[in-house]
């Protein structure tokens, strides 16, 4: 019996121990099993939401291997199948087209993948062009042509009387007239540049093949306002590295002179007031060498074969990008136009424009320089008032008609814009004061 009182129960709480600890340790491996099972799920999907909103711009997403909801619902067709559509083949393995080994160089980049590795900057072996640009653009040596592709529509006197203080180069489709019409009414117009000189290009390629009638309009669009370039590419979204290219080529050899660039699209706002008043100052000697937007650092290509932003490990193997401003707006100093454009030149096409262009930056050894004020350039869609919309200088996502009427009425607000605010925001909390209620 002693022996008994004083060996059973420690027999038994140790048995009781042991399958507590089994129980334990099974639903420990459980919740693992199912972390794991929700953590390859969602490694998988394309998503990811906005802080305060929408951010419009897909490098905003899809760089880190993300895109929004509504990218999703809209680009549902994945990189390949749109190479099928355009009839191109499949990527094949790049070559190396650096004019150099220096050039090449994973250092002179920015881009080194590893101790001793030497990588060049490398882009698409078929160009996204549904007409196989890139046999066009190869010249002698394997180099990049300097003239690719022939002008259709040109304006090689815009900066013929005078040096402009600002070029403005807008992204447009060609059946975008709406847009490009509203532009020229808000912050495309000449008076924005208040005496300052001043050029609005639109930027263009060709539109199918089939559609005969809208070229002609184009021209005569052009013949109006001397206002569109226009090049023999196809106009795609897989082309806007050559768009860019093109824009930059133009500065370089019709506008040298310019003091500063804004490449834009054709559904953004830009408060140009704001641009040449608060960022450019006018009344102080132009940069050089100067880069800047919405900087966008430290970003990994997408590698979600779904996406439309999609970048094989192939084409680019690099675990980052190179820094890179949003391509929805950026400002440069005209002297960089031709820097870009020559660094091009050894770089293959990427078909993400401002990545690509962020490449160029990194050959150059040029660092985009962060803006003043992280608000002022947006690749989403910013909610409209005219206090914040004095303080700005870009947000995304605008209809041509949303276009014209929040620039008329920041025009007729925008002396007293945050003064009006306060007098609303004072108003409605004597209001709430009035009826008992406490202020938010």
């Amino acid at each position: 019996m002693q022996w008994r009182r004083r060996h059973c129960c420690p027999l038994k709480m140790t048995w009781t121990s042991k399958r507590s600890l089994f129980r334990t340790h099974v639903a420990g491996l459980l919740s693992l099993a199912l972390l794991f099972t929700l953590f390859s799920f969602f490694s998988r999907q394309d998503w990811l939401p906005g802080r305060t909103g929408p951010r419009e711009n897909p490098l905003a997403y899809t760089v880190r291997g993300f895109r929004s909801p509504r990218a999703d619902a809209n680009q549902s067709s994945s990189l390949r199948s749109l190479w099928r559509e355009a009839g191109l083949a499949a990527p094949k393995p790049p070559l190396n087209l650096s004019s150099s080994p220096a050039e090449g160089a994973a250092g002179e980049a920015g881009l080194a993948g590893g101790a001793g590795a030497r990588m060049s900057v490398m882009g698409l072996e078929d160009s996204m062009s549904t007409n196989k640009s890139l046999q066009k653009e190869m010249g002698v040596g394997g180099k990049l042509s300097a003239q690719p592709y022939r002008y259709i529509l040109n304006q090689p006197f815009k900066c013929s009387d005078s040096p402009p203080f600002l070029v403005l180069l807008i992204a447009a489709e060609p059946g975008q007239a709406d847009a490009r019409n509203a532009i020229r009414r808000t912050w495309g117009n000449d008076s924005v540049a208040m005496g300052l000189g001043f050029v609005r290009l639109f930027l263009l390629g060709t539109a199918k093949s089939s559609e005969a009638f809208l070229q002609s309009s184009i021209e005569e669009e052009s013949r109006v306002h001397r206002d569109i370039i226009q090049q023999d590419y196809q106009d795609t979204y897989y082309n806007l590295t050559i768009k860019t290219l093109m824009a930059m080529n133009w500065v370089a050899t019709y506008c040298s002179g310019a003091s500063y660039v804004m490449k834009t699209d054709s559904d953004m706002f830009v408060n140009t007031e704001y641009l040449i008043q608060k960022l450019l100052k006018p009344e102080l000697p132009p940069r050089r060498r100067y880069f800047t937007g919405y900087l966008m650092r430290g970003y990994a290509p997408n590698r979600n074969k779904d996406s439309k932003w999609y970048m094989p490990p192939e084409l680019y193997p690099s675990e980052r990008y190179p820094t890179f401003c949003s391509g929805t707006g950026y400002v440069f100093s005209g002297d960089m136009a031709e820097l870009i454009y020559q660094a091009s030149l050894s770089i293959r096409r990427l078909h993400l424009e401002d990545v690509y262009v962020g490449i160029c930056l990194a050959k150059l050894r040029i660092d985009p320089t962060p803006p003043p004020n992280e608000f002022l350039f947006n690749h989403w869609r910013v909610s409209y008032s005219s206090c914040k919309y004095s303080h700005l200088i870009t947000s995304h996502q605008f209809h041509p008609n949303e276009l014209v009427k929040y620039w008329n009425h920041l025009q007729s607000n925008k002396h007293n814009a945050c003064i009006n605010m306060a007098k609303e925001k004072n108003g409605r909390y004597r209001q709430r004061r009035f009826h008992g209620e406490r202020p938010p």
